[in-house]
């Protein structure tokens, strides 16, 4: 971070400043970690300086107010100086602040202790060939056909001779055909110069209409020009940074202009493509002119004379030949990766593999995907996560190293999140005894892509010693179309990034894609590109169980258990001694134990209230089937789970194991329907059975026989029907068994009457 304000203070002249801001500069390296000589350094550039004064000025500085001068001060003093900040090459407009990180710097190309200096020679009165220069200059630039604005006459300006507006309506074809013929003298055609001011020429193509940006009709060149850089440095660096120069003109005093090819589209992309260039140019020591930006600026036209020296062409299309061979020049000089290694000089020295931070899933500084459906719990199973590694135990049956860990929650409102990790420690049953190792950092409606959080997030992060990042859900954060592969490509190597500035394992959650996901591995379920599923270390997918009817009523009568221990724990601790483990697995022999233990009707309403607060919890119950796609570690066994809200729970019975996977294959579809039209008869059998006994209840209360016709009258059906499911065996659709029959009685007419057994009727 030194460098950075180093290079800041090249962009501030120590003479513009007030006494006061002199001394805040100074205030401001101290407290960023600088050194007095640093200070003493720059300043010598002042006629104000005196040496020794910053060295006695720097030991009053305390830096203990409550407002201290930082670097913030400095970055506000080199803006007005002409430095442009910037988070990327993508992003050259956005202004950092402070607070922002400065990155390593990105676009260096030059050396600047190697540099070496190119003179520049002025051509002889004889080699010197004024016309055949402006001639080369008018077709290297312009089309023979678009309007070329030019400018020989000047006024009084102060001290100085300026610019006059010039001529703008004719075509660079035109001027060249009269300069063929104008025998040797420029003047013929462009006009007498003035000898002290010399001539200027815009490099842009005009519309004939006038001179400002609007009349610019393609956006093709900007200028470059230094006046504080030594002339000799502006032509090395102009040639070092292979700048796609199409002409490059000594101004016949003390700066260089080179037209760069800048080739926009239009004007938005103009401004964007300059500012690129001009930051460029900055970082490798040339101290550009900002005040040339405009498409419509003037530069110094070949071929004249100014105040006794040659305004002469130096070169034509040198560098790179076009903005886009340029740019992704630079980027690639600066790509910062690493030179190949050779195996043999490390076979007998390999580095050590990175601890686990879960135990057979993934590595310190890893990265690791969990995917899943909506409702699958995958927040929850995050926290249970981030609770896990900050008190060093088992999530999900997986062992976790402890450490220091920072969630970054882009879903929820702070007071949710902070709620749900107090929910989940206590249902856990957990003590918050590391409570400090877990990091909150809220987003929500405040999250940026993820190219510009992730730099953020280094930050924030890098002297906090966090073993993971948890970052819920990407969703948010997503750079790009996520069925793109090369786009997600980029957006997951953000993910490498933290990995590798943090040396912390970057976790993160994605959804399921639309549709059944049970005929698909689990490598392809994660919704968008492949990438998803290919780019992390360890991938972790949840899939849905459909529960069976057995399934469910088995955890109805765990759930009542679960609410008798409750009350039992309150009020007969004890009671574990006098159950054996086998009663323990009964919910009647529960209930019974329960009944007879607690006596007062007070701890029956308690018990009552706990039973129907864990069958309500029961009823949300879902499963879930983990698997794990590995990179540094063997496959596990498929993991099946419970989300009883709000946390994850093994399978200890095994039940799950047994449940197959929809995969939404027509035999799949086929045994879903038998089994549904299966299921609807069994509930019309039972709701056939309970109308029938409350009808003859009713029947058999007014203290009369019961007519097998009235019966049939009173279930809407008729009495041949009605004896019809009373038929063999006298069962009801032949699913239920009830005790009642039928007889003939002594008037012809069919009875229905309860069961005789044993000679006497039930």
């Amino acid at each position: 971070m030194k460098q950075d304000l180093i290079e800041l203070l090249k962009y501030i002249k120590p003479y513009s400043l007030s006494y006061q801001e002199w001394i805040n500069v100074g205030m401001a390296l101290k407290q960023e970690g600088y050194s007095a000589a640093d200070w003493d350094q720059w300043s010598m550039n002042d006629d104000r300086y005196k040496a020794g004064e910053c060295f006695r000025k720097w030991d009053t500085f305390s830096g203990d107010t409550a407002e201290p001068v930082t670097g913030g001060t400095i970055v506000e003093y080199a803006k007005r100086g002409g430095f442009v900040p910037s988070g990327s090459s993508d992003d050259l407009g956005t202004a950092l602040d402070w607070d922002s990180v400065i990155q390593k710097e990105e676009g260096v190309v030059v050396d600047k202790g190697w540099l070496e200096e190119k003179e520049v020679e002025e051509p002889s009165d004889a080699n010197w060939q004024p016309v055949q220069e402006l001639i080369i200059y008018l077709e290297t630039l312009f089309q023979s056909t678009e309007n070329v604005g030019y400018v020989t006459e000047v006024y009084q300006n102060d001290d100085r001779l300026s610019p006059k507006k010039g001529c703008w309506d004719r075509t660079a074809g035109e001027l060249i055909e009269q300069l063929k013929k104008c025998g040797g003298d420029i003047g013929k055609v462009i006009g007498d110069c003035n000898p002290q001011a010399g001539a200027w020429i815009r490099f842009n193509p005009l519309d004939g209409k006038g001179i400002k940006n609007e009349n610019v009709t393609d956006f093709r060149y900007a200028l470059v020009e230094s006046d504080s850089t030594e002339i000799g440095k502006q032509n090395a660096i102009i040639r070092e940074l292979e700048l796609p120069v199409a002409a490059l003109v000594f101004s016949g005093k003390k700066s260089v202009h080179a037209i760069v090819r800048i080739e926009a589209g239009d004007y938005a992309e103009y401004k964007k493509r300059v500012d690129y260039l001009y930051k460029i140019c900055h970082k490798n020591g040339l101290e550009i002119d900002v005040q040339n930006k405009n498409p419509s600026r003037l530069s110094r036209m070949p071929g004249v004379i100014r105040n006794g020296h040659k305004q002469f062409l130096m070169a034509t299309n040198i560098g790179k030949k076009s903005w886009t061979e340029w740019q992704e020049w630079i980027e690639a000089v600066n790509d910062d990766l690493p030179d190949p290694e050779d195996l043999a000089a490390v076979w007998d020295d390999i580095p050590p593999l990175a601890d686990c931070l879960i135990d057979g899933v993934l590595r310190k500084g890893h990265k690791m995907l969990l995917a899943g459906p909506s409702k699958a719990g995958k927040s929850f199973a995050l926290i249970e996560l981030c609770i896990a590694i900050a008190e060093g135990r088992q999530w999900l049956g997986f062992q976790c190293a402890q450490g220091r860990i920072l969630y970054v929650n882009l879903e929820l409102d702070r007071a949710s999140c902070l709620h749900r990790f107090k929910d989940v420690y206590d249902a856990l049953g957990w003590q918050p005894k590391n409570i400090r190792n877990i990091d909150i950092w809220n987003l929500r409606g405040k999250a940026v892509p993820m190219d510009r959080l992730a730099p953020k997030l280094i930050r924030r992060a890098e002297k906090r010693n966090y073993t993971a990042v948890i970052i819920d859900p990407i969703y948010k954060v997503i750079t790009g179309d996520e069925n793109s592969a090369d786009q997600m490509a980029n957006f997951c190597n953000q993910f490498d990034k933290i990995c590798t500035e943090l040396k912390a394992a970057t976790i993160y959650c994605h959804h399921h894609s639309k549709g059944n996901q049970g005929g698909k591995k689990a490598m392809d379920r994660a919704s968008g590109s492949g990438v998803f599923a290919r780019d992390p270390d360890a991938l972790l997918d949840l899939t849905e169980l459909e529960l069976t009817d057995g399934i469910r009523k088995l955890q109805a009568g765990k759930a009542r258990i679960r609410g008798i221990e409750r009350a039992l724990n309150e009020f007969a601790p004890g009671w574990t001694e006098e159950v054996g483990q086998d009663d323990r697995l009964s919910p009647s022999q529960m209930q019974d134990y329960a009944e007879k233990k607690l006596l007062l009707t007070v701890q029956h309403e308690v018990m009552l209230r706990y039973i129907e607060e864990e069958q309500k919890r029961s009823q949300g119950l879902t499963a879930w089937r983990i698997d794990g796609i590995l990179r540094e570690f063997p496959k596990f066994e498929t993991q099946n789970v419970w989300f009883r809200y709000p946390i994850h729970v093994d399978d200890d019975t095994g039940m799950l194991s047994d449940i197959k996977l929809d995969d939404g294959s027509w035999e799949s579809i086929r045994k879903k329907r038998k089994d549904g039209r299966k299921q609807q008869a069994q509930e019309a059998a039972e709701q056939l059975q309970s109308d029938f006994e409350v009808e003859f209840a009713n029947i058999e209360f007014e203290g009369r026989e019961v007519p097998a016709q009235e019966l049939a009258d009173a279930l809407g059906c008729t009495s041949k029907t009605l004896l019809g499911w009373l038929g063999k065996g006298n069962k009801v659709k032949k699913n239920i068994d009830i005790n009642f029959e039928k007889y003939m009685g002594e008037d012809g007419r069919m009875y229905i009457r309860r069961k005789v057994c044993d000679g006497a009727t039930n």
